[in-house]
């Protein structure tokens, strides 16, 4: 679908760039030609990445271990991209979820996403983006949202509210940003499995598994599907397009609203089965970080 040097000269950073979906995009720029830059929490983990793309693909992939709710962190890692020539792409793509009843949210839990999602991504953005326009450079964001921005997220009102906020930065700013040569987009995407984010919302189901039973196209969506739209939407395809949210879902939030609403008929027994396979999961996350 795209010529093998599309991204050649480009400079791309994807945050959450070690794992799932941000190293399924940063996989295809760099085998389209751009230099790529990843960032994610677990430094280890995005130098295995960088080490593991360049052999298969060639070219340069550049890791940083921060954590992207830290503003002056977020910013050292700009300043230091940007010693070497402007970033022309960012993917916004860090983020964390977990299914709970929002009664039972603590406020730790609730910041764990908001501080990640919505205050996260406004750093990143804003450091990239004030640069660019001190530069006189054009640029290109693309960020992950959610189908839940257009009609809420029950059970995962944390991200929900993050995510629309997300969804309303690429809207303002496509805007207030728009003079400068800078366009920003988003995708919402439906549920394309990985296991980590697959086992906090779907604990105890094979990944996929429920979208598949219940989307109109009877299954889920690929990480090569994603890789094309944010490849299009970084492109020089069609550079009048921007402030738009593209939703990739196989038409299943038209057809169910795409969210956790089914959960409201589970048990408190089912609720603490959850619970404990989320808290699994995040033990074993740790031990990795360690």
């Amino acid at each position: 679908m795209f010529q093998p040097n599309l991204f050649h000269g480009q400079r791309i950073l994807v945050t959450g760039g070690g794992t799932g979906l941000g190293r399924g995009m940063a996989e295809k720029f760099l085998e389209l030609g751009a230099d790529v830059y990843i960032c994610g929490r677990r430094r280890s983990v995005c130098e295995d990445t960088a080490r593991e793309l360049e052999e298969r693909h060639g070219g340069s992939v550049t890791p940083f271990g921060l954590d992207i709710r830290d503003p002056q962190a977020v910013d050292d890692m700009v300043a230091a991209i940007f010693e070497d020539g402007p970033l022309t792409g960012l993917v916004n793509n860090a983020a964390g979820n977990f299914i709970s009843r929002t009664q039972d949210l603590s406020p730790r839990g609730f910041d764990a996403i908001a501080n990640i999602v919505m205050h996260g991504t406004f750093y990143v953005t804003q450091a990239v983006g004030k640069r660019w326009i001190a530069g006189g450079h054009p640029g290109s964001v693309v960020s992950i949202v959610v189908t839940w921005v257009e009609n809420g997220g029950p059970f995962v009102v944390p991200s929900a509210m993050s995510k629309s906020a997300v969804n309303t930065m690429t809207k303002s700013l496509a805007t207030e940003w728009g003079g400068y040569g800078i366009r920003l987009n988003a995708i919402a995407p439906g549920e394309i499995p990985t296991e980590g984010m697959s086992k906090r919302l779907n604990p105890g189901e094979q990944p996929g598994q429920r979208t598949a039973r219940i989307n109109p196209m009877g299954r889920c969506g690929t990480m090569e599907e994603l890789q094309n739209l944010a490849t299009f939407l970084l492109s020089d395809g069609c550079p009048w397009l921007t402030g738009q949210t593209v939703t990739m879902d196989g038409g299943g939030s038209l057809a169910t609203g795409g969210n956790f609403y089914e959960l409201r008929e589970w048990t408190d027994e089912q609720w603490q089965q959850a619970r404990e396979a989320i808290q699994s999961q995040n033990d074993k996350d740790r031990g990795q970080r360690s």
